[in-house]
C-alpha cells in the first residue's frame, strides 16, 4: 500500500513521531470522539496509536496516515493490511478535523480510499464503532458500511463491526 496514493484531492503521507504535537491539536478539536472513547486526549495516547497492532500484525502491516490540506493536518486515518484477513483492510481509527466535519470532505475521502484500495486488491474494509455513538454510525452507514456484528471489546464497551465489500481480487 502506497500512503501517497490514499486521496487525491489531499497530500497523504505516513504520520511520525515528529507529528504527534499536530495530531494532538486534531484530537482535541474532536471531544465528542472521546466522549465514547475515553480517556480524553492526550500525546501519549496519539503515540500508543500510532504503534498499536493487534495480534499477528508487524509495522509493514500498519499505515498510521494523516491527510494534508496544504500544510494543515485534515485528517488520521490508521489502516492495518490483511487483517483480520488476507484482502481485508481493517481501519482501526478515522479521524476528521472538526472544522472540515458536515461538508462531504470525510465522505469523499473515504470514498478515495475505498477507489484505491480496490485498485490494489482488496476485497474487503473493516472497522469498528462503539454502539451508542450516532455520528460513527451514520456516518459509516452513508459510506456504504454494513454491520456484521455487535461484541465486548472489553468490559465496558460493545462494539458494532461492520464492513464494505470492495470486489477486489484479494492480492494487497
Amino acid at each position: 500500500m502506497d500512503i501517497e496514493q490514499l486521496s487525491l484531492t489531499y497530500q497523504a503521507r505516513k504520520l511520525k513521531e515528529d507529528d504527534i504535537q499536530s495530531i494532538y491539536q486534531l484530537y482535541q478539536g474532536n471531544p465528542l470522539y472521546f466522549q465514547y472513547c475515553p480517556p480524553s486526549a492526550s500525546k501519549a495516547m496519539v503515540s500508543e496509536d500510532m504503534h498499536a497492532l493487534p495480534e499477528g500484525k508487524t509495522e509493514k502491516d500498519k499505515y498510521f496516515a494523516g491527510f494534508y490540506d496544504q500544510q494543515k493536518l485534515i485528517a488520521v486515518m490508521d489502516l492495518i493490511a490483511d487483517y483480520p484477513d488476507m484482502g481485508t483492510v481493517f481501519i482501526g481509527f478515522f479521524m476528521l478535523a472538526e472544522d472540515r466535519q458536515g461538508n462531504g470532505a470525510g465522505s469523499a475521502l473515504v470514498n478515495e480510499l475505498c477507489t484505491y484500495l480496490k485498485n490494489i486488491g482488496a476485497v474487503r474494509i473493516q472497522l469498528a464503532w462503539v454502539k451508542g455513538n450516532p455520528q460513527a454510525e451514520h456516518f459509516w452507514l452513508k459510506n456504504g458500511f454494513m454491520k456484521v456484528k455487535e461484541t465486548a471489546s472489553n468490559a465496558a464497551d460493545c462494539v458494532i463491526l461492520a464492513e464494505k465489500k470492495l470486489n477486489g481480487d484479494g492480492a494487497l
